[in-house]
């Protein structure tokens, strides 16, 4: 069937990671409970489709969603100021995919936001390994207006060697990771679905990334 064709839930996922991270965002901050109420409708709305015969496999992609969702607005609204909080909260829905994949139940939605977290983890891992947390703690609490000087010794870090091999690295890993499940043989479609929905969110991380990073530049 046309809506569970593999392209198709690998470009869902891109949709549904970097998408979001643009309306999200800018949610979370003004109204934060408001995000985090939007995740019971993301549940619902999985729910629904899923007890649809012909869209249930959106509704298992859905569900990944709704408790990434869930998290970065638990994060994103109250706890920002904080980096390292971030990754413990972005876990919080974690225990459920992954009792899902050892159950071999809904994995589309699980593997997704397991992907989604991967990208999150190394995204971190960079910030750390670069000495952007300063940065990030200021960022959090500074207005738009005064956030310039800000920006541009971030900028000044990433454009170092250290900053740039480290970029290299980290994202050739999670080019690795993106690719290497679309380029395994493959099964029955319905029984391979998940590796496109993970790589569809590895990878849009990269795009996530990238596009922050030339917003940084144009500012």
């Amino acid at each position: 069937m046309a809506q569970s064709s593999p392209w198709l839930i690998f470009a869902g996922s891109i949709f549904l990671v970097s998408v979001p991270v643009f309306v999200e965002a800018p949610l979370v901050r003004h109204a934060p409970w408001l995000s985090l109420l939007l995740s019971l409708g993301w549940l619902w709305s999985s729910v629904s489709l899923l007890n649809s015969p012909r869209f249930w496999i959106w509704g298992d992609l859905l569900l990944g969603f709704s408790g990434s969702w869930f998290a970065g607005s638990i994060y994103w609204g109250w706890f920002r100021w904080e980096p390292l909080w971030h990754l413990p909260i972005e876990c919080l829905a974690l225990p459920l995919p992954l009792w899902c994949i050892y159950r071999h139940r809904l994995l589309i939605g699980s593997w997704f936001a397991v992907g989604s977290l991967l990208g999150t983890v190394i995204t971190d891992v960079y910030f750390y390994v670069v000495d952007l947390i300063p940065q990030w703690r200021q960022l959090m609490r500074v207005d738009a207006e005064l956030a310039m000087p800000i920006f541009q010794t971030a900028i000044a870090k990433v454009q170092t060697p250290w900053g740039g091999t480290c970029a290299v690295v980290l994202g050739g890993f999670l080019l690795l990771a993106g690719i290497l499940p679309l380029c395994m043989k493959r099964q029955q479609q319905g029984l391979s679905l998940h590796r496109w929905a993970f790589s569809g969110a590895v990878l849009s991380t990269i795009l996530v990334d990238s596009l922050f990073w030339f917003a940084a530049i144009a500012a």
